[in-house]
């Protein structure tokens, strides 16, 4: 028996994208899921194409936040609202290939994991390929996942039964809420990888992660580790130190070139 999959998806004028993105999750060959996609207050045409697939597809489920209020207050209503023993991501512009939760559920159950990830590639606005493939270590323990955020949010999925619904604080920007997630969760079991690509991660020019400077980013981690983690000021400044040291191991070592 298939045990249900809740597919968690904020959204922000992401009109454009969204459709596909959805599609993306309607064309999985395990079909035991639910998507919970929970609008930010768009301001484009996003809720008017959920709707119209959502009319098609009684497993996808919208709500509709009363005041814009980020990313991560939209993972966590999401998250609250989920009702399946696994929880996967996908923000509303990425995309998974067919086979994603398949593989990867099979990958998880086989071996007794509760919590993995997968290798993606970049594409463009126009979903074109831009032969970059990103990938991670064989596997992240705590120490690990506290040094940087290795795994792409669009490729996690974990074991709520075992592992819990988290939630984290809605202050916690755009770029980081992600990772303030995964901080939490790899502290009750390791993270797994699959090295196989099953996963395209959408490069936005006008995206916030795209925009943002270093410094920006920096005080970004400061805050989360501050926040989410608890950390005094001094410890939160050194793991932020680090987690850049480790960002730009991360792209040298699991950011490839293809060919």
């Amino acid at each position: 028996m298939e045990e249900k999959v809740s597919v968690i998806m904020p959204n922000y004028n992401c009109g454009s994208f969204i459709e596909e993105t959805i599609n993306s999750v309607i064309n999985q060959t395990y079909k035991n899921w639910e998507l919970l996609i929970v609008d930010d207050c768009s301001t484009d045409n996003s809720v008017e194409v959920i709707k119209k697939l959502q009319a098609a597809d009684e497993r996808i489920k919208l709500f509709i936040n009363e005041k814009n209020s980020g990313c991560a207050a939209a993972r966590n209503r999401a998250m609250r609202e989920a009702t399946g023993k696994w929880i996967a991501f996908l923000d509303s512009d990425d995309l998974w290939t067919p086979d994603k939760l398949e593989k990867q559920l099979n990958f998880m159950t086989e071996n007794g994991y509760k919590f993995s990830y997968t290798a993606y590639e970049h594409i463009d606005e126009n979903s074109t390929p831009m032969n970059i493939r990103v990938t991670g270590p064989g596997d992240l323990s705590k120490r690990k996942m506290f040094r940087y955020c290795y795994l792409g949010c669009l490729t996690a999925i974990y074991d709520t039964s075992e592992l819990g619904v988290v939630q984290i604080p809605d202050e916690i920007a755009n770029g980081e809420n992600d990772y303030a997630i995964w901080l939490k969760v790899v502290k009750k079991h390791k993270c797994y990888y699959i090295p196989e690509v099953l996963a395209k991660y959408r490069v936005r020019s006008n995206s916030l992660s795209h925009k943002s400077s270093k410094m920006k980013i920096a005080k970004n981690c400061y805050k989360l580790y501050k926040l989410s983690e608890g950390k005094n000021s001094v410890s939160a400044f050194f793991c932020t130190l680090r987690n850049l040291f480790y960002g730009f191991w991360k792209k040298t070592i699991y950011v490839r070139k293809i060919r």
